[in-house]
């Protein structure tokens, strides 16, 4: 086989060899499967609790409030802006179903939009609707990721899920989550 075609073979074989391992690295091991399963029918339950469907109508309906993700990282921890979100009567419930739950490690409420309306931490980001999380729950089915990364706001090794905020069966927002990968 000329060096060339050797050359290229290996390299085929190398990323063919790369991409089972990818493969492979992206499935959970079944006791953290179930617990991602579980956690992830828990919610799309509180993702259905009237307090959460009111909360996202009400942000949907009053728009942008011209927040950016660089207005939003550059934000001290203490600023009033963050501060008053994070006391809403909606994130202190968000909160407190965090508290009582120590398989997850975070709960974020965003709108149709996929700005945050309400968080039991504060979130690494204002808008996420690029991201899987998001993108995949506002078409109205529950999501989880096949990995677990290190969760951006937490740092917590974590498994993301989401589920949508239904509204009349259609999707007006997104409860956020992050399973913790103990």
């Amino acid at each position: 086989m000329p060096v060339l075609a050797r050359r290229s073979w290996l390299a085929l074989a190398a990323a063919a060899g790369l991409f089972t391992c990818i493969q492979a690295s992206a499935s959970l091991p079944a006791e953290l499967q179930a617990k991602v399963d579980k956690s992830k029918a828990k919610l799309v339950a509180l993702a259905a609790d009237p307090a959460m469907v009111a909360a996202v109508k009400e942000a949907n309906a009053k728009g942008d409030p011209g927040m950016s993700n660089g207005k939003w990282v550059d934000l001290p921890d203490t600023d009033p802006f963050i501060q008053t979100l994070l006391k809403t009567k909606t994130s202190r419930q968000i909160a407190d179903w965090e508290a009582k739950d120590d398989t997850i490690n975070k709960l974020v409420l965003r709108d149709h939009k996929g700005n945050l309306v309400a968080a039991s931490v504060r979130p690494l980001i204002w808008n996420n609707v690029a991201r899987p999380v998001f993108a995949q729950a506002i078409k109205g089915q529950a999501w989880a990721a096949e990995e677990v990364k290190p969760d951006p706001s937490t740092q917590v090794p974590s498994v993301q899920l989401s589920a949508p905020v239904l509204d009349g069966g259609k999707p007006i927002g997104v409860l956020h989550s992050a399973v913790t990968a103990k």
